[in-house]
């Protein structure tokens, strides 16, 4: 169980995007995915999720093809965006609820899921209020809490703690390290301590390709030095300067 990405490129018109990626992520497996602006990161999130369609290779969710059959691919799989819509007009329960129910959930299985996420996401005490009044904080913890309410076996997470004070972020990490359990879960970050707070594994890509993918630990031994020297080292200080 998990997901596979099999020689995906993505062009758009004369430039190519992600050139030739490939890994696989099994269930139990943190990976982090990271790469200077513009690497093609989230062209890759897209494809992974079934959003855009590579120009070549695929990829499988748990051996379901999203291009072939978006609704098998989309059951089995969480996604939370950088920047996720969200309907301000609704209270936090309210909106939770009806992405439960867009996730096929009805009844006390979506009161189950509805409590499990609010509580896992420490959303109780704002359950009532409005999505539009609620700090930017706040509002990341309900898009997390959206990606996850149908207890997906894969995971695909930008900036899960983008936002949020320190405290916030412990709870987040600690929550995905419970959910590593029985889930694949990848993670694009720009803030290279997430890495070692959560992480398995590292892929990272420079300019659509990868240039590297291994273990945390042979990731920082790539400079001998910190997580900041190795990406340097392998992304180059002119691409951009910091993951993203």
């Amino acid at each position: 169980m998990g997901i596979t990405a099999e020689h995906l490129i993505k062009c758009y018109g004369r430039r190519t995007v992600v050139d030739d990626l490939s890994f696989t992520l099994e269930s139990g497996c943190v990976l982090g995915f990271i790469g200077p602006n513009g690497a093609g990161k989230t062209t890759t999130m897209r494809m992974l999720c079934g959003l855009n369609r590579p120009t070549s290779g695929r990829v499988l969710i748990n051996s379901v093809d999203p291009a072939l059959d978006p609704v098998a691919a989309r059951r089995q799989l969480g996604y939370l965006p950088e920047n996720a819509p969200l309907y301000g007009n609704m209270t936090v329960q309210s909106f939770l609820s009806w992405c439960g129910s867009m996730r096929g959930l009805t009844g006390d299985d979506l009161r189950t899921a509805l409590k499990r996420v609010m509580s896992d996401c420490a959303l109780e005490n704002v359950a009532g209020d409005e999505v539009e009044s609620l700090s930017k904080g706040y509002r990341r913890r309900v898009c997390l809490a959206q990606s996850i309410i149908h207890r997906p076996t894969v995971l695909v997470m930008d900036e899960p703690t983008d936002g949020l004070d320190p405290n916030q972020k412990r709870e987040i990490r600690s929550l995905i390290r419970q959910m590593r359990e029985n889930c694949a879960i990848i993670v694009s970050t720009h803030i290279l301590e997430e890495i070692d707070a959560v992480c398995d594994r590292v892929l990272a890509i420079c300019s659509g390709r990868e240039v590297f993918s291994g273990s945390v630990a042979e990731f920082r031994a790539v400079s001998g030095g910190t997580l900041e020297d190795s990406f340097r080292q392998l992304t180059g200080a002119g691409e951009g300067g910091v993951a993203s």
